[in-house]
């Protein structure tokens, strides 16, 4: 029998998901949105194949904000897509996952390689409270002018400085700082910039 984890929180899951506490991942109003995201990713895809000028309605649809003139390939793949912001005149390659439990920031005048990867979920080490579905998540923050190369992987609570570059294949597991190249998995900074 699972256990109660939250007999004295009456908040609902999604509240405690936003709230960035711990909460059961599966649960039907979380799932809703998720789908949600899945669809509107599906048909940004499609548009964009049609025309990459007339999909941007439906990326401004999915996306908690979309900056001018920004270029988001597809695919895309999304938790929620609502706690993603996008800065102006940033670059996005094939295949971002974002995983959006909590908030992702990405700055102005980004580079995003192909097969990035931005993961805030984070789950319990504890074997029960894992096998219970609990979740929780911390945001990452991607300052101005960041080069992520392609098949970076992105920690939960991570901050990258404005102007570092991450090297292709690294794993970002803390903060980087501004102005510095990073490489390796765990990252870490190799020269200043």
């Amino acid at each position: 029998m699972a256990t109660d984890h939250f007999t004295d929180d009456p908040r609902s899951n999604l509240e405690r998901m936003l709230a960035g506490d711990l909460y059961i991942a599966d649960d039907p109003e979380i799932a809703g949105k998720q789908q949600r995201a899945m669809r509107l990713a599906a048909r940004y895809q499609v548009a964009y194949l049609d025309d990459p000028a007339t999909a941007r309605p439906v990326l401004e649809e999915l996306l908690g904000s979309a900056g001018e003139e920004i270029e988001v390939r597809p695919p895309l793949y999304v938790d929620y897509g609502s706690n993603i912001t996008i800065g102006a005149r940033t670059f996005v390659n094939y295949n971002l996952t974002a995983l959006d439990v909590a908030a992702i920031t990405i700055g102005e005048d980004c580079q995003i390689g192909p097969n990035v990867q931005l993961l805030t979920p984070t789950h319990p080490l504890e074997p029960q409270p894992r096998r219970d579905k609990l979740e929780a998540a911390l945001p990452i923050t991607i300052g101005d002018n960041v080069w992520l190369g392609g098949g970076v992987i992105v920690c939960p609570g991570v901050s990258i400085g404005d102007n570092s570059v991450i090297g292709a294949g690294s794993v970002v597991t803390k903060d980087i700082p501004a102005n510095v190249v990073a490489v390796g998995s765990p990252a870490r900074p190799v020269r200043d910039l």
